[in-house]
């Protein structure tokens, strides 16, 4: 039989991080039966009630899915408060418009908006859109319809220089999620 150890927690410097222990940490299961997941995310058992349901994320959508904010109000008073909920939040959506980018909701860059004026298309124009203008307009203008005029053969270059400067773009959000 061995001799008892001491641990090198006694004096100063404490060899050991003051925020490690042996301890297991309690943490607070999902809500949900027989689910095991950590319960992070806490949801109102009932309305202006301060008991909270703790579930995981699977389950806190689950249980979200279902939520009437108007829930107990008749038709005009749903009608008074969604009218109330618009125009207190309007001056978001009016001042969309002053972003850095030029398409206003942030989500082009200063490069996509610039092919898609090249391609004629507007801000909010989903790719199967800006594919359909890219081969219209290179159609009118490739060297192949067009042979020996100069001025053709460079809006061919910034049609195509356009479309994939948006092809990447668009590869990007769908590689992104």
């Amino acid at each position: 039989m061995s001799a008892a150890r001491r641990s090198n927690d006694w004096g100063f410097p404490r060899w050991r991080s003051y925020d490690s222990s042996r301890e297991a940490v309690a943490q607070r299961e999902c809500d949900r039966h027989g689910c095991a997941e950590p319960g992070l995310c806490p949801a109102p058992k009932s309305p202006n009630s301060p008991d909270r349901w703790y579930f995981c994320q699977k389950h806190a959508a689950e249980y979200n899915k279902g939520w009437d904010y108007f829930e107990g109000l008749d038709k005009e008073q749903k009608a008074e408060r969604a009218k109330a909920e618009r125009q207190e939040s309007s001056g978001y959506a009016e001042a969309s418009h002053y972003g850095w980018t030029g398409s206003g909701d942030g989500s082009r860059s200063a490069d996509e908006m610039m092919a898609l004026e090249v391609l004629g298309l507007e801000a909010d124009a989903d790719y199967p859109a800006i594919k359909k203008a890219y081969r219209a307009k290179a159609k009118e203008v490739h060297p192949d319809v067009k042979p020996g005029d100069e001025e053709a053969a460079k809006q061919f270059q910034a049609i195509q220089v356009s479309y994939e400067v948006l092809r990447q773009a668009e590869e990007r959000r769908e590689w992104r999620g």
